[in-house]
């Protein structure tokens, strides 16, 4: 699948030192990866049918585009495959901008944005076209 090799050789693909931990309740047991960041926690709790390596994938995606890296050409269009809808609509990420840039290309409702508001990027006219 085209998805899973793009993953696999994307800069946002797994690095060697993340790791799955687990978190266990009487009513299951919670999977969750631990990537080292000290920014607020971000939750993703996956619905019927998404894969984790999706909410993977789509997290590392729109963490280093907030930071300014920009993502190739490839991963922007595989990204805005159908097959990714599901994926956009359940993750979440309502602090990320480029979270809220996925969801129209998805034809998906707009969600608030609950990130912060910086006056030199609110402010900017140039932005008001993007």
């Amino acid at each position: 699948m085209q998805t899973q090799a793009l993953m696999k050789n994307n800069m946002f693909a797994g690095t060697s030192d993340s790791h799955t931990d687990y978190f266990t309740r009487p009513e299951g047991t919670l999977a969750y990866t631990d990537y080292g960041g000290n920014g607020e926690l971000v939750l993703m709790l996956p619905g019927v049918g998404a894969l984790r390596s999706e909410y993977r994938f789509q997290a590392r995606l729109c963490s280093a585009w907030d930071f300014g890296l920009l993502p190739r050409g490839d991963t922007i269009a595989e990204i805005r495959h159908a097959e990714w809808c599901e994926a956009v609509d359940e993750c979440r990420l309502l602090t990320s901008p480029t979270y809220h840039l996925l969801r129209p290309w998805h034809g998906l409702d707009r969600l608030p944005y609950l990130g912060q508001h910086l006056p030199y990027i609110r402010d900017d006219p140039n932005l008001k076209y993007v």
